[in-house]
């Protein structure tokens, strides 16, 4: 008789808040959503899971977990695009909250009066559905792909506890991120975004094909459909490091307009030029949270251009 094999660690440093912390119980999560079940099986731990290299039992889980944990009734994505890990992106919302949590007295903020920005909504709509439904946080989501925008606009108008408080915006230049979707008499409360990483379709291909022979038994040669994800989801001229440092430029202009500014740093190794450009644009505040999620590690920098006492100002004037 072999002996049962040890499974690995999970998410061992992710944000305590995380409903997602430990393994999933694919029992439970069946039994809000019953279609899971075809695609559960017994791995070579002896415990149940799925295959994570197949994207229609990547989705499912997906909807079990937005249906049991946020109660989000309806969700899918179009064929071709990226299916989001919930875990990791609700490590954001929890992190970014104890941002705003510093400038708040040291109370966690909760309720649509928090106003949010996030850029690149993407067609899964996933940081509004898990920042209003964990906080009651109000959303703009921003996207320059309308394909995107309509797939958001469905979940939203499918989801009565979300629909209130999601709104959508096209952005219709793609080379700008915060013009066109506000204005500088618009108060937000924070900004966050998962920018594009790698700097050519060949390299988005490739770390595509990477994920997917990590995951799977056989070797694939092909991008597999729901892992491919779009030009805008993937990648952009200059990569992650452009596409932030464009970031931080634009944003000293809208330096009152939000009192925090954020996004997701994949690859450690363009901090540095982060940092510079902060640097250069005067941010007051810098803060890098880690995160990680099994051997996966990456981080959140935030900033902020607003003083203490222009912070203090704000704050009270929410408070009236």
């Amino acid at each position: 008789m072999s002996k049962k094999k040890t499974p690995p660690r999970e998410k061992p440093t992710m944000h305590p808040r995380n409903k997602h912390l430990g393994r999933y119980d694919l029992k439970m999560l069946a039994g809000t959503t019953p279609d899971l079940s075809s695609f559960v099986h017994i791995n070579k731990y002896g415990d149940e899971s799925i295959d994570f290299a197949n994207p229609d039992a990547v989705k499912m889980l997906n909807k079990a977990l937005l249906q049991h944990y946020y109660g989000i009734v309806s969700w899918d994505i179009p064929e071709g695009y990226l299916c989001p890990p919930i875990p990791g992106r609700a490590d954001y919302i929890h992190h970014i909250a104890d941002v705003l949590r510093t400038a708040n007295y040291g109370n966690l903020p909760d309720g649509d009066k928090v106003k949010c920005l996030d850029i690149g909504v993407g067609a899964s709509c996933i940081y509004p559905i898990l920042g209003h439904q964990e906080y009651g946080w109000s959303f703009v989501g921003s996207d320059i792909d309308p394909v995107s925008i309509a797939s958001a606009e469905k979940i939203i108008e499918q989801n009565p506890s979300i629909k209130e408080n999601i709104e959508l915006k096209l952005q219709p230049n793609r080379k700008d991120i915060f013009y066109g979707v506000i204005r500088y008499e618009d108060q937000i409360d924070l900004t966050i975004c998962n920018p594009p990483f790698h700097v050519s379709a060949e390299a988005a291909q490739a770390g595509t094909l990477r994920k997917l022979n990590n995951l799977g038994k056989a070797k694939v040669t092909e991008p597999v459909r729901n892992f491919g994800g779009q030009h805008s989801e993937l990648w952009c001229e200059g990569g992650e490091n452009q596409f932030v440092r464009n970031m931080i430029r634009e944003s000293k202009k809208f330096g009152e307009t939000c009192f925090w500014f954020s996004t997701l740093i994949s690859r450690q190794s363009n901090l540095k030029s982060i940092y510079d450009g902060l640097k250069k644009e005067e941010a007051i505040d810098v803060r890098t949270i880690p995160m990680g999620q099994g051997n996966k590690s990456s981080r959140i920098v935030a900033w902020t251009f607003l003083t203490k006492k222009r912070q203090a100002a704000i704050r009270e004037e929410k408070l009236k």
